[in-house]
């Protein structure tokens, strides 16, 4: 079931800025330049799919969008707001799932969110009412009193996407979200996030090694090596690659890293 809030109205997505803008941004460590004069775009209402094998700097773009790390160079902006100059105001747009899991496990799933909530300064009673939409939406309201730690992995994927949009974000980044997930649990939480982006017009960057995740309406961004190798709708960047299909684009743009799947459990 869609979440809806009243007094949040569907946006004029022409109106508004991308959801997330990145314009030519470095960064370091010491010698290695994990990301190289890189820019991109999600707009809002769309899906991008930034793919890259492991190293390519995915980790390291998404920490510098959600100031983990801060950056030195070029522009980080969420809905117009940059992120070094208005942090708050950026911040409060986003919503994030991290590779690794983030939740209390010896907390039961409705204190997670409601930990959240008082984080962005929600207070309880509203708290408890968008916890339960997000719940119903992700499709866990039979599990809220349930500790996460009874949860199976794919279940705790969900809850950390319903804890994320808690703050209604307009912008929501997942990094590697089905790593070591069964192959079922994986389509689910794509599926979900999918119908997300459809119903409620937030713009998704979904960062991923596993070329199967990717659909052919999505926007796709191809990162190697820390630098932009390709990106626009599924069509554009196979025709800068030249090839038939996306795997096979994947392995033309990144030349010596083969595209991978993650394996069946």
């Amino acid at each position: 079931m869609p979440i809806h809030f009243a007094d949040h109205p569907a946006p004029d997505l022409a109106a508004e800025p991308p959801a997330l803008s990145v314009e030519r941004v470095t960064h370091a460590f010491g010698p290695r330049k994990a990301l190289d004069d890189v820019s991109l775009a999600v707009p809002r209402g769309n899906f991008t799919a930034l793919l890259g094998p492991n190293g390519a700097g995915k980790t390291t773009l998404f920490s510098l969008v959600t100031r983990l790390y801060h950056n030195r160079s070029g522009a980080i902006r969420v809905l117009g707001h940059d992120v070094r100059r208005q942090p708050a105001a950026a911040l409060s747009r986003l919503g994030v799932v991290f590779q690794a899991r983030t939740l209390d496990l010896d907390l039961s799933v409705m204190q997670n969110l409601l930990y959240h909530a008082a984080l962005h300064g929600i207070g309880r009673s509203a708290a408890k009412q968008r916890a339960a939409e997000v719940l119903e939406s992700v499709g866990l309201s039979d599990r809220a009193r349930d500790k996460v730690r009874q949860l199976s992995g794919g279940q705790m994927r969900r809850v950390e996407i319903a804890r994320a949009l808690m703050h209604r974000p307009d912008l929501l980044l997942l990094d590697e979200p089905t790593v070591g997930l069964d192959i079922a649990s994986r389509a689910g939480i794509v599926a979900e996030v999918r119908r997300l982006v459809a119903s409620e017009g937030i713009g998704v960057l979904w960062a991923t090694h596993i070329i199967e995740e990717i659909a052919p309406t999505d926007r796709v961004v191809v990162l190697h090596k820390g630098r932009i190798q390709a990106q626009g709708a599924h069509a554009e960047v196979l025709a800068t690659a030249g090839a038939p299909d996306l795997p096979a684009a994947f392995l033309a743009l990144t030349h010596d890293t083969a595209p991978q799947s993650e394996a069946h459990p």
